[in-house]
């Protein structure tokens, strides 16, 4: 039978001390060499189909995580038998009673459900189907989670140009300006997105599950100190204004575009604009088309 242990003295099958990534002659040794292997674009798949374990490898020599199957899938891959053996974390046997007894897995993982048992440098994750039985427990190098990995220190830090750029009077017309350039042309980058923002963020957690129904004031902050080259503003010949404009939705993603926040109040910005000849609005105040019509401008409300 497979004796797989996860304790704070080490990882080990079958008594054979185990650290990823682990060599397809290290697994040998532990287990065995009953083996079948299934070469797929991304990664090669090692299955023991009498022990019901896979091992995954992105090289196909090198084994970043192992998997015991306590539950039969129909992918080519799996093992023809389930996981018979026994899986100890501290010396709590976990493969049965994990899925035998709610209360105590419970307890067991406190209050991470996150469904991961995590010691030093391992992590064992379970997988969990609709009748809260197990289905398999992976095993892997233990990789913490951080918020802004993979994502430029300075892919939302605001620079000064190195050339002239539009200064202007109202907030409302500069979003406006924004959407124009930055997502409906593309002229304007990076290309902002709320989600990304929030994880690039360092300052504070961003949570935009609960803050998403009001403008996030870094948000409104960041758009309102990015500066627009003034060599883009002949790129503007039209503006429009609708509640689901992408600029809206980053900014406050579901508060239904029904925000006045970014209300233009005037219209005196669309003077550095030459060729802007159309403006179709729904946060401006009625002051506003007047303004346009006198700089013959076509405005008109949405």
């Amino acid at each position: 039978m497979t004796t797989i242990h996860l304790s704070s003295t080490g990882f080990l099958i079958n008594s054979v001390s185990i650290q990823f990534p682990i060599s397809i002659n290290t697994l040998k040794e532990s287990l065995n060499d009953n083996y079948r292997t299934t070469k797929r674009k991304s990664n090669t798949i090692f299955t023991w189909d009498d022990l019901g374990l896979l091992a995954y490898s992105k090289n196909g020599e090198c084994i970043e995580s192992l998997t015991l199957e306590l539950q039969l899938d129909t992918y080519s891959f799996c093992p023809k038998h389930k996981f018979s053996g026994a899986f100890y974390f501290n010396d709590q046997e976990i493969t049965n009673y994990y899925k035998t007894n709610k209360e105590e897995r419970v307890q067991l993982f406190k209050d991470d459900d996150s469904g991961a048992l995590v010691l030093n440098t391992i992590c064992a994750w379970f997988s969990v189907n609709e009748e809260e039985t197990i289905k398999a427990i992976e095993v892997s190098a233990y990789q913490p989670y951080v918020r802004w990995q993979g994502i430029p220190d300075d892919k939302y830090s605001i620079k000064p140009l190195d050339e002239e750029e539009i200064t202007f009077v109202d907030f409302g017309f500069k979003l406006s300006i924004i959407e124009e350039l930055m997502y409906m042309k593309g002229l304007l980058e990076p290309k902002f997105d709320i989600y990304e923002f929030a994880d690039w963020y360092r300052e504070r957690k961003i949570d935009i599950d609960e803050e998403g129904y009001e403008p996030i004031a870094e948000v409104v902050q960041y758009f309102k100190d990015l500066p627009i080259p003034k060599r883009l503003a002949t790129e503007i010949t039209d503006i429009y204004q609708d509640g689901g404009n992408d600029i809206y939705m980053n900014l406050s993603p579901f508060s239904g575009g029904g925000e006045d926040d970014w209300d233009m109040e005037t219209a005196v910005d669309a003077k550095q604009f030459p060729n802007l000849k159309k403006a179709t609005l729904c946060y401006a105040k009625d002051c506003v088309y007047d303004e346009f019509e006198k700089m013959g401008i076509d405005a008109e409300s949405l």
